[in-house]
C-alpha cells in the first residue's frame, strides 16, 4: 500500500511539487516557533537565584553627574532614614534595579594572563544579598571585614567559577579586569560562589555572572539604585510614604518607585513579544497553507474522478477512498517534513545557536511541529476525500 501511494505521488510530481514546499516552508515556521517557545518554557524553569517578593526599587535621577560620589554619606543617610520606615526590612544599593534591559559586561583572566572569559557584573551594597533572598554555594557574602582589602571582593556564579578557574575550587582566587592593550584595570578576590543569578529575569539566557562589592568611600563611581525588601502585604499606597522619606533626604532629586513585581511583569511581556510576533506571522502563513492546501486537494480530487471511479468499479469502497485521498497527503506532508529537518538537523549539529537549539529543544519542537503540521494536513484532506468517497461508480466513470 505504501510503495503503491508513494507511485501515486511521484506521478504527480509536478503538482505535489509548490504544495510540498508550501508544506515545507509551514513546517519551518512552525518549527521556529516551537523551538522558540520551548526554550523559553525551559529558561523559565531556571531559578534566577534571587526573591523578587516582597521587593521594591527606587531609581534615584541627580541634577547631574558625580553627586552622590561627591557625597559618600549620603548612602547611609538613605538607608537609616528608609529603614525608620515600618514597611521596610531591607536596604542595599545596586547600580541598576533588578528586571530592568540594562547591563554591564567585561573580560577577566587569571592574574598570569590566561583563561580569558567574558562576564556580565554588578556592583552591590554589603546588603543586597539579605534584600533580594539570596543562597550562597560556598564561600561568604561582602561584610566589613574586606574593608582595605588589596582586591575588590567578587561574588561569582558557578558557570564562571568553572571556566575562569578550570573547575578548580574558586574561593579565595584572584582574577583581573584587563583593558584591550592586556593592562590590569583592576584586581578581583572570589568571596563567594552562587548557583544562577539572572538580573533579566525568567527568559535571561544563563550566562557568566560577578557580582562586585561597592564601598562609597573607594569606588570610582556611584550606585544609583536602591533595592528594598519590604514586609510581606505591602501595598501600593507605601509609594507615597517611600517618596515622601527620600524627599526628606534630598528633596532636588527626583525618584522612580516601583515594586518588583511590577518590573517583572513588564519585562516578561517586553522578552515575550518577539515570540508573539512570530506566533501571528505563523498562524497567518497556516491559514493561507491551509487553504492552498484544500484548493489544491479538491483540485486533484475531481481531476481524479475517472481514476477513483474505477478503483470503485472493481471492488474498492468508499472507505477505501477516504483513506486514500487522507493518507495521500499526510504521506506527501512526511516527505516535505524529512526534507526540511534534513536541513534543520544541522544546526544542533553544527552548534549554530549554541544553548538556544539544544538536542532536547530541537526533539520536543519537531515533535511538536510534526503535530501541527499533521493535523492541518488531515483537516485539509478530511472534506475532499470524504466527497471523492461518496461518488459512485456509475457517475465517476461517466464523468467529464
Amino acid at each position: 500500500m505504501l510503495h503503491h501511494l508513494l507511485k501515486l505521488i511521484w506521478r504527480r510530481k509536478a503538482r505535489n511539487l509548490m504544495l510540498s514546499l508550501e508544506i515545507l516552508l509551514a513546517f519551518v515556521v512552525v518549527f521556529a516557533i516551537a523551538a522558540f517557545g520551548t526554550y523559553y518554557h525551559r529558561l523559565y524553569q531556571l531559578p534566577v537565584g534571587f526573591q523578587y517578593q516582597p521587593m521594591w526599587s527606587a531609581k534615584i535621577e541627580t541634577r547631574s553627574d558625580g553627586e552622590m560620589q561627591a557625597d559618600p554619606q549620603i548612602y547611609d543617610k538613605l538607608r537609616r532614614s528608609l529603614l525608620a520606615l515600618p514597611e521596610v526590612e531591607q536596604v542595599a544599593f545596586t547600580r541598576f534595579p533588578l528586571y530592568e534591559m540594562s547591563s554591564v559586561s567585561s573580560e577577566f583572566t587569571r592574574p598570569d594572563g590566561s583563561g580569558r572569559v567574558e562576564s556580565a557584573m554588578l556592583d552591590v551594597s554589603d546588603d543586597f544579598f539579605a534584600a533580594a533572598g539570596m543562597t550562597l554555594l560556598a564561600g561568604r557574602w561582602f561584610s566589613a571585614a574586606d574593608d582595605g582589602a588589596a582586591a575588590t571582593p567578587a561574588i561569582i556564579n558557578r558557570r564562571l567559577a568553572a571556566q575562569l578557574f578550570a573547575g578548580g575550587d574558586a574561593l579565595g582566587r584572584q582574577f583581573t579586569e584587563r583593558e584591550r592593550g592586556g593592562k590590569v584595570r583592576h584586581l578581583y578576590r572570589v568571596s563567594g560562589v552562587i548557583d544562577e543569578f539572572r538580573n533579566q529575569g525568567e527568559y535571561m539566557a544563563p550566562g557568566n555572572f560577578m557580582l562586585t562589592r561597592f564601598t562609597p568611600q573607594t569606588s570610582d563611581h556611584s550606585l544609583s539604585a536602591i533595592v528594598l525588601k519590604v514586609r510581606p502585604g505591602t501595598t501600593r499606597a507605601f509609594e507615597t510614604a517611600l517618596n515622601r522619606q527620600l524627599k526628606l533626604v534630598r528633596g532636588d532629586w527626583s525618584y522612580t518607585i516601583t515594586p518588583t513585581t511590577d518590573s517583572r511583569a513588564s519585562m516578561l511581556r517586553l522578552q515575550l513579544i518577539p515570540l508573539l510576533v512570530l506566533s501571528v506571522i505563523a498562524a497567518f502563513l497556516l491559514l493561507m497553507v491551509g487553504f492552498g492546501l484544500f484548493g489544491v486537494l479538491w483540485q486533484n480530487t475531481t481531476q481524479r474522478i475517472p481514476e477513483l471511479g474505477l478503483r470503485r468499479a472493481i471492488g474498492a469502497n468508499a472507505g477505501n477512498i477516504y483513506r486514500q485521498i487522507v493518507a495521500e497527503q499526510l504521506l506527501l506532508s512526511t516527505v516535505a517534513m524529512l526534507l526540511a529537518l534534513a536541513l534543520l538537523v544541522q544546526l544542533p549539529l553544527t552548534g549554530a545557536l549554541a544553548d538556544s537549539l539544544s538536542w532536547p529543544v530541537f526533539g520536543i519542537a519537531t515533535l511538536l511541529s510534526m503535530a501541527v503540521i499533521y493535523l492541518l494536513s488531515l483537516l485539509c484532506s478530511l472534506y475532499p476525500g470524504w466527497r471523492a468517497a461518496r461518488l459512485s461508480p456509475t457517475q465517476a466513470l461517466h464523468y467529464e
